[in-house]
């Protein structure tokens, strides 16, 4: 029994990184949607995938420090050298999309990733 549910965690933690991309450099669409009922508000992003499954996603000055763990991801915002929030959420790889919740403010979040084009 005790073999088995081993064996159902390494499953499982390997299962939510295995859609992770590999370290490099992004082009984003990140989507913030507050409260179900709203639309959401979508915009561009610069995206790096650093080793140890951590993101680095920038929106203008902001900053979001993605950290994936085998089911949860830790989530701090930054603006310049300031910590703006931090919370901890439980994520989800859609394809190339990246989705979490911020259940205390009632907002989801939606990372797409796609390849940089190459500079001309």
């Amino acid at each position: 029994m005790r073999r088995t549910a081993c064996l159902l965690l390494l499953l499982a933690a390997s299962a939510a990184g295995a859609n992770t991309p590999a370290p490099g450099r992004y082009d984003g669409q990140f989507c913030v949607t507050v409260a179900s009922d709203s639309a959401a508000s979508c915009g561009p992003a610069e995206v790096d995938v650093l080793r140890g499954r951590e993101l680095r996603v920038r929106i203008s000055d902001i900053v979001y420090r993605l950290k994936l763990h085998s089911s949860q991801v830790e989530v701090v915002l930054m603006h310049g050298t300031m910590q703006i929030d931090e919370f901890v959420a439980a994520y989800d790889w859609a394809g190339t999309a990246l989705q979490f919740n911020d259940l205390d403010k009632r907002t989801h979040y939606e990372l797409r990733l796609t390849p940089r084009a190459p500079a001309r």
